[in-house]
């Protein structure tokens, strides 16, 4: 038990109080995470990902220790992020997109884009997704939802990696993932969409859609949220620096997924950002940022020590274990 002179009355357990305060333990190579997993998961387990950057991240490490990722349209190259042809969801407005038209109706105005010049067909809603004609990004899709319910349905633990909160939406209530690819280089008509920044509330609510959802077509799945570490390249704000931008983001995402996870006995928040931004860089003294132009995501040493803790934590197996 830990103690303090400030609370000599109160005993807190070693996860309860700051690593090296007063005469409790110093800081350790494992995060302090208390023990109650909450669930156990096993090679066997079918595990998927969805989300910003940091989903890929993820995906990369399970498949190189042989864990059971789900991989779905392994053909396609938006899979290479996550568990299906998601490409990367940077908010949980594309998460809640993807799972509206896995599992219901979902018509969308302007279902497409065309490039003003080239012709080529683009999805808004999924990062600079490509086909040559409309035909073929009808067939694409119809394909595409067919495998984005095999792998939800599948799926026995969903790791959800929040990103940011800045969104570019249409009248209707529907996100684009970025202002990018062709359509955009060539000078297609972005006026029906307006750059803002989402607040706490509707996160949440994103959320608490996608829980109903899941609930109703895979109820035995565990879902878990985190706050990926990776922060903002650029801003569309013009009243804020990138840095604060990002760090608004995150801290409001993180808001959310306490509230989130403190609502549902199978959502489970993993703190992957705590670690990457407090644990690693100022309590054990190690450098977490890539090197070169990618400044911003985290390296490969941060990923490996969170899904060491990850898996220490959820598997119950030590890190040594999960890299032999």
């Amino acid at each position: 038990m830990a103690r303090s002179e400030v609370h000599p009355a109160h005993r807190f357990r070693p996860w309860q109080v700051w690593p090296g305060s007063y005469d409790n333990p110093a800081v350790h190579e494992d995060y302090p995470l208390p023990p109650r997993p909450g669930f156990r998961l096993d090679r066997a387990t079918p595990i998927a990902s969805m989300g910003s950057c940091f989903a890929r991240e993820i995906k990369s490490v399970l498949l190189e220790r042989g864990y059971n990722y789900i991989q779905e349209e392994t053909h396609h190259p938006a899979a290479r992020h996550a568990s299906a042809a998601w490409e990367r969801l940077y908010n949980t407005f594309s998460m809640r997109q993807v799972f509206d038209y896995t599992f219901g109706p979902w018509s969308p105005t302007p279902r497409w884009w065309i490039a003003p010049i080239s012709g080529q067909v683009q999805d808004p809603y999924r990062r600079v997704v490509l086909y040559d004609s409309l035909d073929q990004a009808e067939e694409d899709f119809a394909r595409h939802r067919l495998c984005s319910r095999q792998a939800l349905t599948r799926a026995r633990v969903l790791i959800l990696t929040l990103g940011l909160t800045e969104v570019w939406q249409d009248d209707d209530g529907h996100v684009i993932c970025l202002p990018s690819g062709p359509y955009v280089n060539q000078g297609g008509d972005l006026s029906r969409y307006r750059f803002r920044v989402s607040r706490y509330q509707e996160n949440l609510d994103n959320l608490e859609a996608i829980h109903r959802l899941l609930v109703v077509h895979n109820p035995v799945c565990q879902l878990v949220v985190t706050v990926s570490p990776v922060h903002l390249w650029a801003t569309f704000r013009d009243d804020q620096d990138v840095i604060s931008a990002s760090c608004n983001s995150k801290s409001t995402l993180r808001a959310v997924a306490d509230e989130f996870a403190a609502r549902h006995d199978n959502v489970h928040y993993f703190p992957a950002y705590e670690m990457a931004t407090i644990h690693l860089p100022a309590l054990l003294g190690r450098p977490i940022w890539a090197d070169g132009r990618e400044n911003f995501h985290v390296n490969h040493q941060t990923v490996a020590y969170i899904m060491d803790q990850f898996l220490r934590h959820h598997g119950g197996e030590s890190p040594e274990n999960e890299r032999a």
